[in-house]
């Protein structure tokens, strides 16, 4: 027999997002579950470095979200516990040559206009920062409210920390979502799972890539794409990279709609000791094969920014999926498609700073109450029926074809 357990709302999906949802909805008083087919953090959030960034967004509707997001996490890291692993160490973005740092300094002055903190460093000034950087570059641009934190622990704290607010949190894991029920108007009425029901008027899609798969269940299209990411793993070491550093180019690879490789140097330490280098992006669907190509100009790229690695051991190398919106902005917010539905995914690889402000809009609409910041370029619907490249489809996951989780990678890097 089926249990029943009437809500304010379910939200599908476990990862750092979801869990933000659920934080701030049962801190505004109201009653959710979260289900997900995996474990917490099983799918991209698990594959996440755990960047906190506002260097790579240029002025708009993302960057006040992360500036929102920046901000919360900042008061988040005095609620939560220590496991977390808030650690605001800034971020430094560095320039080859004058006229790439011309361009980063148009791009920073967007930026400060917008709220972001970011000082130009001289190219004598870039090895007080990072001693180890490669000698011979132009300069860059030290920003200071970059942070990062351990993707799977916040996930894990945010929902513990939901469960204990007075409305409460109730957590199912290893339970897939097989469908999204409406009522006789095509209203949301909760979700099935093969062990239950849940009732509750609003459902809050949080699938991350497996997003689009979650939005057909309810009859509507959310072109989300997986985009892949290689990320490696040093042998420890001591503090040899002290910022999250990287070059000029990431910013353009982050915001280019590309399927074809594209790597940029991104280099960071951890409290840990090993040394995490990315980034790749390929749009390949769920392709899970090793790519030698992506590994060797990840290798090549964090040599050329800092020599000291030219000889360090990779200990071993892993990937994830990024939810890929082709506009490059998530989808926050009401589905007017489908009253009760509601999406919070296609946060790329930002998901994981982005998520507190995410939540916070997701708990203001389900309140009812004004949000924080204008969610209008984050409407679910914008792209109609499709999205507007004619190559959109609904993927699968070759490894997992079942619904809207992935399956768990370890915890320390991301792509």
């Amino acid at each position: 027999m089926l249990n029943r357990h009437p809500l304010d709302a379910v939200i599908i999906g476990a990862g750092v997002v979801g869990a933000a949802c659920a934080y701030y909805a049962a801190r505004a008083g109201l009653s959710v579950a979260v289900v997900d087919r995996g474990p917490v953090a099983g799918g991209t959030t698990g594959a996440g470095e755990g960047n906190l960034l506002v260097s790579d967004k240029e002025a708009g509707p993302e960057l006040d979200l992360a500036l929102l997001s920046a901000r919360l996490w900042r008061e988040l890291a005095d609620v939560l516990p220590p496991e977390t692993e808030y650690e605001p160490k800034g971020g430094l973005v560095v320039a080859p040559d004058e006229t790439t740092l011309k361009a980063l300094r148009t791009f920073a002055e967007g930026q400060r206009a917008a709220g972001v903190e970011a000082a130009e460093v001289s190219a004598d000034g870039l090895y007080d920062l990072e001693p180890h950087l490669a000698r011979g570059l132009a300069g860059g641009f030290h920003y200071p409210q970059d942070a990062q934190v351990q993707p799977a622990q916040a996930a894990a704290r945010l929902l513990a920390a939901a469960a204990a607010a007075p409305a409460g949190a109730t957590v199912h894991l290893g339970e897939e979502v097989t469908a999204i029920l409406r009522d006789a108007s095509g209203a949301v009425r909760g979700v099935r799972t093969a062990r239950r029901e849940l009732l509750a008027p609003a459902v809050v899609n949080a699938a991350g890539t497996w997003g689009g798969t979650v939005a057909g269940l309810a009859g509507v299209t959310l072109p989300v794409l997986p985009r892949r990411g290689f990320v490696l793993v040093t042998e420890p070491l001591p503090r040899v990279v002290r910022h999250k550093v990287y070059a000029a180019d990431y910013i353009a690879d982050v915001a280019s709609g590309s399927a074809a490789l594209q790597s940029s140097a991104v280099v960071e330490g951890t409290p840990a000791g090993p040394v995490l280098i990315g980034a790749t992006r390929e749009r390949v669907g769920f392709d899970r094969s090793l790519s030698t190509e992506a590994l060797r100009r990840l290798a090549g790229q964090a040599a050329a920014l800092f020599p000291v690695l030219a000889d360090v051991r990779v200990l071993r190398t892993y990937h994830g999926f990024r939810p890929y919106l082709p506009d490059h902005l998530p989808a926050i917010g009401p589905d007017p498609r489908v009253p009760g539905l509601l999406h919070a995914c296609g946060h790329e690889g930002a998901g994981i700073g982005l998520a507190p402000g995410t939540g916070l809009l997701i708990a203001a609409a389900l309140a009812g109450t004004a949000p924080a910041l204008d969610p209008e370029p984050f409407r679910p619907d914008r792209f109609g029926d499709g999205d507007g490249q004619g190559d959109f489809h609904d993927p699968v996951d070759p490894a997992d074809p079942a619904g809207p989780a992935g399956p768990a990678a370890p915890k320390e890097a991301a792509p």
